[in-house]
């Protein structure tokens, strides 16, 4: 890799950026169906104990377990989103000292002109 020419890791770095947005965005939508589960196994759990819905135990085993499982899958995505959410922030670091270590140089108007005449 040429030290001179950051554009190249710059547009890596920019590519892994997009990843890890498209990570964060999976996590974040499960997070909200494991807190949905959760949410779910607790009223068919209520409702099965005060008899308004067919309280027997495979409903009330079935409810524990998506309650367990919504529990499991929220704790691992959150975990995984906060790694991300470091990873993001790292990259876009490492990506803004690139970008103000190269020598930008201003274009002024009359260079446009020069050009284009």
């Amino acid at each position: 890799m040429d030290e001179d020419d950051p554009s190249d890791e710059i547009s890596r770095i920019e590519a892994r950026l997009e990843q890890l947005a498209e990570v964060a965005e999976r996590c974040r939508k499960i997070i909200l169906v494991s807190k949905a589960a959760i949410a779910g196994g607790f009223a068919l759990l209520f409702l099965g104990m005060l008899g308004l819905f067919g309280a027997n135990q495979v409903a009330a085993l079935g409810s524990i377990a998506v309650v367990l499982g919504g529990i499991v899958s929220f704790g691992s995505n959150v975990s995984t989103l906060r790694q991300t959410m470091a990873a993001i922030s790292a990259a876009e670091m490492r990506r803004s000292d690139l970008i103000n270590g190269i020598d930008l140089q201003v274009v002024s108007d009359r260079t446009i002109r020069r050009i284009l005449t």
